[in-house]
Formats: structure tokens, C-alpha cells, sequence
């Protein structure tokens, strides 16, 4: 049987792990740490690592929560801030698990189409002056997951603009923002306006998925609401975890690491957007994107993605479109470029425009 050929989730390849300079840092805090971080802590999470966090963001570690992922967090800021039937604004396409999150928490929730990488400003003030206030809207500015879009500079401006007009907390996702391999860094939305932006973030893609450290940086009121409500639900995220992170990040590993990353994943971005360009012109249309782990295609002329049963039959697994929208996205597929090889890369996009 032919190899089966899997663009799944957007995880990392194992060969990303910086496995030995783990071990050492596990082995630092624990020897020097233990009675410490072996034991119950504060609900905010290790100090240390929330200091070093809070130098990132030119802001005081009270503003800074660490926890399971940052998912994690967002669940819980769901559960404390959103009252069922809440509006939400969100980004279409969105990362499925954070749709599947405010789903969970009854939110009423109106999706923006990204157009050329971009919401449509206009589109989103004709909601709010009908007095639609959303609790929070969701958005991933770096690399966006799953379309691969950077948001411009003017909508970032723009959003901050409607966000202090009509009193709304933008959450940004910044989970992919280290990972650029082409262009200019622009300012994170906290940059542009602390008080109206949560950052979220996590070192899921920096260094490991499974250590789970997550975080967020916000408004103080917010801040402590989340580690009130993790006080009495879990006690404390692991601070073994956290601790083994700040100590990597101590012993100077970390610019180094990203570096190591970008020179792993530039090859891959390279290899999908030329095999895009070879067998899917004329199929579907993409954003070439500046960096992350990811680039969205979106079908033409009326096509859309197999079944999974169909797929699998030529050598491929690829995740339903629909699961990245609110509505619709039967003709959009995410092609995850940092964990597949090279072969399974062009093997893969060739056989998708054969199905297609």
C-alpha cells in the first residue's frame, strides 16, 4: 500500500526539539529548584518566567498569566467574561479549536471573511453601528492559522481604532509572530493599545507542544480574574514545566533556537509554495505567506475538498475545510508545511490536483 501522505494538524517535527538542552534545564531546576517548583505554587504561574514575559511586552509580570497552553487560557477567559449569547467577532477561516471553544461557551458569533489577508474594516463598523458589541474579537495577525495571512498595518491600526470607538477586547493570538521568514516584523496589536488587546501566546511552536506553557498578557482586572478562577479549579499550571523553560531561556538558548527553527522551516515554505504554484494554478488561489506553519487554499470555480474516505484512497488525509469557519469553507484547505518532508510535500500537493 502507497504511503499515506497526512498534512495533520500544525504540529512541529520531531527534529525541532531541542531534546538534549531539555534535559539539562530539567535537570538545573529540579537539582537547584525542587522544593520549590515540586510543590504547589501561585495561580499566575513560575515568577521567573512571567518576569521575563513581562519584559517582551514592557509591562509588569501582574499583567502576565502562564497556564496549560494557551488554550487553556482562552477557555478559562471564555468561562469568566462571556455570558452565553455573548457576541464574538472572529477571523474566517479560524483556527478550529478556538471556534470549537467560544461554540462551547454559547457565544453568538459573527465571522469577517479574510479577504487579500484582511478583514474588511467597513464591513465590521456597519455590525457595530447596528449595536452588535462583541465581548471579544479573536485574531491571529502573524501567519495566520490556517490561512497563512499577515494582517496590514493600517487594519491592525484600524481594529485599535474601533476597539477604543466601541469598547471591545481584541485577543491576540501570537503563536506564530518568532516564525517569519520573509519581510519586516510589524507591532503586535498590544503593542498599539495594552488596554483594549489580551496577547495570548505559548511556546507550543518555539519549543515543545507537549510541555504545555501557554500565557497571556493583559489588563490587570483581567489578569487576576483568570488566576482567581484557576486558584479554584486546578491550583496551579505545572511550574516544573515553566521552570524548565525560563531556564533555557537564561542560559541564552533561545535566539539561537528560533534561528535553528526558521532555518528548518524556510526550506519547507519554499518547497510548498513551488509545488502550489506547479500543480494548483488554476484550481484554487493562496496567500504566499511570511511565515508560521501554514498556507490556506481556497478552491475554484465552485470546487470543493473530497470526502475524507475519497482522499485517503489516493494517499492523503487532509482536515475538513468546514471545521475553519463559522459557515461555509467546504472549498478551503490548510496545507501544513512544517512537519511533512520534502517528497511528502510535492507528492502530496501533485496528488491533491490530480483528485482535484
Amino acid at each position: 500500500m502507497a504511503e499515506l501522505i497526512a498534512f495533520p494538524r500544525g504540529v512541529p517535527p520531531p527534529e525541532s526539539f531541542p531534546k538534549e538542552e531539555l534535559v539539562t534545564s530539567a535537570r538545573n531546576v529540579i537539582l537547584n529548584e525542587g522544593d520549590q517548583i515540586l510543590q504547589y505554587g501561585g495561580s499566575m504561574g513560575y515568577l521567573p518566567l512571567r518576569e521575563w514575559i513581562a519584559d517582551n511586552f514592557d509591562t509588569q509580570p501582574d499583567r502576565v498569566i502562564v497556564g496549560q497552553g494557551s488554550l487553556q487560557l482562552l477557555d478559562t477567559l471564555i468561562k469568566t467574561s462571556l455570558l452565553p449569547g455573548g457576541h464574538v467577532f472572529i477571523e474566517q477561516p479560524i483556527y478550529d479549536r478556538v471556534l470549537t471553544l467560544f461554540k462551547r461557551g454559547g457565544a453568538e458569533i459573527h465571522g469577517f471573511m479574510l479577504r487579500e489577508g484582511s478583514v474588511d474594516l467597513g464591513e465590521i463598523e456597519l455590525v457595530l453601528k447596528k449595536g452588535v458589541i462583541p465581548a471579544m474579537f479573536y485574531v491571529i495577525p502573524d501567519f495566520q492559522n490556517p490561512s497563512g495571512a499577515e494582517m496590514p498595518l493600517e487594519t491592525r491600526k484600524g481594529l485599535i481604532e474601533l476597539a477604543n470607538r466601541y469598547d471591545f477586547l481584541l485577543i491576540e493570538d501570537g503563536a506564530y509572530r518568532h516564525l517569519r521568514y520573509v519581510g519586516e516584523e510589524l507591532p503586535r496589536l498590544y503593542d498599539l493599545d495594552p488596554e483594549h488587546v489580551l496577547h495570548m501566546s505559548s511556546f507550543s511552536k518555539l519549543i515543545s507542544p507537549g510541555i504545555r506553557v501557554g500565557y497571556m498578557v493583559g489588563r490587570k482586572d483581567l489578569i487576576e480574574t483568570l488566576a482567581s478562577y484557576a486558584e479554584n479549579t486546578y491550583i496551579n499550571a505545572s511550574y516544573i514545566n515553566q521552570a524548565i523553560i525560563s531556564d533555557f531561556i537564561e542560559r541564552g538558548l533561545m535566539d539561537d533556537h528560533i534561528d535553528f527553527l526558521k532555518n528548518l522551516y524556510l526550506p519547507k515554505w519554499k518547497k510548498i509554495l513551488e509545488a502550489l504554484d506547479l500543480y494548483m494554478s488554476g484550481l484554487g488561489e493562496w496567500i504566499e505567506p511570511k511565515g508560521g506553519f501554514f498556507t490556506g487554499v481556497f478552491l475554484k470555480n465552485e470546487k470543493s475538498l473530497p470526502d475524507a474516505r475519497t482522499l485517503q484512497d489516493h494517499g492523503l488525509m487532509l482536515m475538513d475545510g468546514c471545521g475553519f469557519f463559522n459557515e461555509g469553507g467546504d472549498n478551503f484547505i490548510r496545507l501544513p508545511f512544517a512537519a511533512p518532508s520534502f517528497g511528502q510535500i510535492e507528492t502530496g500537493v501533485r496528488t491533491l490536483a490530480e483528485i482535484l
